[in-house]
């Protein structure tokens, strides 16, 4: 079995704090975009903004080439924090096992078929507006 802080580019992220804003599901892909927190190693780091926590960027985290997506467990309850933002939790874990992820969270449970290692992008690289759609 396989953390996720072992894959590149996911070393320095804390998933367990990151907020999940959408998901999106193709036959092929599964994207989590997110409020990623960042971790003092990450080279994007910079101190908390006036009122965060936490380092935080906009995000999407894919995992492509997917052969099967099982869905053991999914929820569609949302949260609001104080400002009012809308979230779906986190991702409280993704490991890789024997030939599949596992991602587990407040949005549901999921085991997804791919070789493809998970991809994070951040919202500037990938030409995505800062607020996303919130969507499952």
């Amino acid at each position: 079995m396989t953390n996720y802080t072992d894959f590149p580019g996911l070393a320095n992220v804390y998933l367990e704090d990151s907020f999940v804003l959408a998901i999106d599901v193709t036959p092929t892909s599964l994207s989590f975009r997110l409020e990623a927190v960042l971790t003092p190693s990450h080279p994007r780091y910079h101190d908390p903004r006036p009122g965060e926590a936490h380092c935080c960027a906009d995000a999407v985290l894919t995992i492509a080439e997917a052969t099967k997506i099982e869905w053991v467990t999914r929820s569609s309850q949302s949260y609001r924090d104080a400002t009012g933002e809308e979230d779906f939790g986190n991702i409280d874990s993704l490991r890789r096992h024997d030939g599949h992820y596992e991602l587990a969270g407040d949005w549901g449970h999921v085991r997804i078929h791919s070789k493809a290692a998970p991809q994070l992008t951040f919202a500037e690289e990938a030409g995505l507006r800062h607020s996303f759609p919130k969507t499952t």
